[in-house]
């Protein structure tokens, strides 16, 4: 018998309609696992390389983790797998709620997407029965619309939906999948993927029991992770974390991080309480990359002060499955009640990358792209991309439907936002990322778009941490930050579990971080192949954080699936699973060299002043270091024939 996965994934076939259930071999799931890793599996050897991302040739997989539903705790994420539309290569997206363990008690790891339908269909099961419904009258509604439609018809408490609004609809390639009202799956663009198969939504309602090999185990290794969740200790407040942040700006030297004072925080602010001090550490990007914390200073990002976020907070947000509750439901003034609290990308997008220190404006659009399945980060930075070249005259007035997009001008950022989800005017032109746009545009418009192979940088700045250049630029699918960084080596501490891997000084100086080497390169490997591990078991990135031993991954899977595995063989299935994913993207045409972040990300020409002044990146050695390391060709990037042979990757 099978423990922790269910051993069966569905298969959707949209063009002809037809539903098929496949048993997956437990020999894929212990190379592989679920989640993540068993979606690179069927989409490696299953989409053609000259698929069109929005074609009928393109699968697009709904995967729940081998650890959801096993009584372990942050493993409630889901994850979306395709052929990413924005990038041309690997695409995934990852997000929270309540949706992944309705995947599993419908008696399926994962449901897959193929063809193309033609009316507007959605996907329910219900009773054991799958089967696909008529959409039409729910096209064109909004992603928090649409679920609250979906749940009522459903007339069950426990059915859970996922499902596109307009963005998606309209193909919009920096567009997401939503659950929990406005949760998204956001990276990537499989919204627009979705959107392409004319699939609506899906509705899951089951009741199947997860299997678990060693429940007595699971128990007491979750009850010593909740003794850690519950420690705490008074913290400044939320005025206070600026002066924090400056405050280690200042210093030559830095300590490494240590999960409990990111848990703290997080639980007391979730992910807001970063707003100011990254802008006074250097961690946030400022006027699209250009700018410096000293000119979105205290007396611009008192605006954004975290505590202004929680007063606002009707109640705490909790995901499946987590006990921190980092999110919360607050309260808005105009046109919607309440909103999901705006995440530290949100804000910081719409804040300081646009010099906008308009609070409610950014709550405003936090709702409006929520609910319209478009991705903060992505339209965040197209709207700067923008900005600069209105600044720059490459755009006029007139090319901006007579907007006036000055710097911090919060009225017509939100009307560009508007007319990116309705993809009206210059809408239409940035709906789908600044590297699109740009060429569209033209007039030499590119040295104004801040991406990595098409995706939207996040807001952590590689002038402050190196790894994010590294991490944004080589990963197979890029310009991610949930993967790793020099910090989050710190933070993952995973010397602790795999003895082979070096551990961090406690105490070094800052200057180091950019000296290229063999060490870090290490470290980079390390962080992608344990979040390989993570995001098929479907944790929680920020339980990762807590670092390896206070949230026990290793022995979680373990006591699940009774396999007896060590971390180093775990790291190893990581190690297989990039290696398959970079070997999906050189299949389908892709030149990882080509996803190297933009020079001024790197810091080329370096800022002539703040946290991060003078400083520069060298991202091309790094790169190279981590890919020898990984076997793949240090020049190219691509997974070698003998790596391959290694890993027993077939192809």
């Amino acid at each position: 018998m099978a423990y922790g996965y269910m051993g069966k994934i569905l298969m959707v076939d949209l063009s002809r309609g037809t539903i098929t259930e496949e048993t997956i071999p437990d020999e894929v799931y212990q190379r592989y696992l679920s989640g993540l890793g068993l979606g690179a599996y069927i989409l490696y050897n299953r989409i053609p390389a000259d698929a069109d991302p929005l074609g009928p040739d393109n699968i697009l997989g709904f995967m729940s983790g081998l650890l959801t539903g096993t009584g372990s705790l942050f493993t409630g994420r889901w994850i979306v797998v395709g052929k990413s539309p924005l990038t041309g290569g690997w695409g995934d997206a990852n997000c929270g709620g309540t949706f992944s363990p309705v995947i599993k008690r419908c008696g399926y790891d994962g449901i897959f997407f193929s063809g193309i339908s033609q009316n507007p269909v959605y996907l329910c099961i219900s009773g054991g029965k799958a089967e696909l419904k008529d959409a039409f009258d729910l096209w064109g509604k909004d992603a928090v619309e649409t679920e609250e439609i979906l749940l009522e018809k459903s007339g069950s408490k426990t059915a859970r939906v996922a499902c596109i609004g307009p963005s998606g609809e309209k193909l919009s390639l920096i567009s997401g999948i939503c659950n929990d009202r406005g949760r998204i799956a956001a990276r990537s663009g499989l919204g627009a993927v979705m959107g392409s198969k004319k699939l609506k939504a899906i509705v899951l309602d089951g009741k199947e029991r997860i299997p678990v090999h060693n429940k007595e185990e699971m128990k007491t290794l979750s009850q010593e992770c909740n003794k850690f969740v519950k420690k705490t200790f008074p913290f400044v407040s939320g005025s206070g974390l600026p002066y924090v942040g400056a405050f280690m700006r200042v210093l030559p030297t830095q300590m490494a991080q240590d999960g409990l004072l990111f848990k703290v925080l997080l639980q007391k602010w979730g992910t807001i309480f970063q707003n100011q001090f990254a802008v006074e550490s250097g961690d946030a990007p400022v006027m699209n990359w250009k700018g410096n914390g000293a000119e979105f200073g205290n007396k611009k990002s008192k605006s954004v002060n975290p505590d202004l976020f929680v007063d606002r907070e009707l109640k705490k947000y909790h995901c499946y499955s987590c006990p921190v509750g980092c999110g919360g439901i607050c309260t808005m003034n105009g046109k919607f009640s309440e909103t999901h609290k705006p995440e530290y990308e949100t804000v910081i997008s719409f804040g300081a990358l646009l010099m906008n220190e308009d609070l409610e404006s950014i709550f405003y659009v936090n709702e409006l792209l929520n609910r319209a399945g478009m991705d903060t980060i992505s339209a965040g930075g197209a709207v700067a991309f923008a900005m600069e070249c209105f600044e720059q005259g490459i755009l006029s007035k007139d090319d901006v439907d007579g907007l006036d997009l000055s710097w911090g001008n919060s009225p017509a950022i939100i009307e560009l936002i508007e007319k990116m989800i309705a993809r009206e005017g210059i809408g239409d032109i940035l709906a789908d990322g600044s590297k699109e746009a740009a060429r569209r545009i033209g007039k030499d418009s590119e040295q104004y778009a801040m991406h990595a192979g098409g995706q939207q940088l996040p807001m952590h700045d590689p002038r402050n941490d190196p790894g994010y250049a590294l991490h944004y630029s080589a990963e197979p699918t890029p310009g991610r930050h949930t993967i790793g960084s020099q910090i989050s080596y710190e933070m993952y501490q995973l010397w602790k579990k795999v003895k082979s891997l070096p551990k961090v000084k406690m105490l070094y100086h800052k200057n180091s971080k950019f000296v290229p080497g063999e060490e870090k390169a290490i470290w980079a490997q390390a962080c992608s192949n344990y979040m390989n591990v993570v995001n098929g078991a479907g944790m929680c990135w920020f339980g990762a954080m807590f670092g390896c031993t206070r949230v026990p991954t290793f022995d979680w899977l373990d006591a699940a699936t009774g396999w007896e595995k060590t971390p180093e063989e775990y790291m190893l299935i990581g190690e297989r699973i990039q290696s398959l994913k970079q070997a999906f993207n050189v299949k389908h045409g892709i030149e990882p060299i080509d996803f190297k972040i933009k020079d001024r990300v790197a810091g080329y020409p370096p800022l002539a002043a703040g946290a991060n002044k003078g400083r520069t990146v060298d991202v091309e050695k790094m790169m190279s270091d981590y890919w020898r390391l990984y076997g793949w060709d240090p020049q190219t990037g691509k997974p070698t024939t003998e790596t391959l042979s290694r890993l027993e990757i077939e192809g």
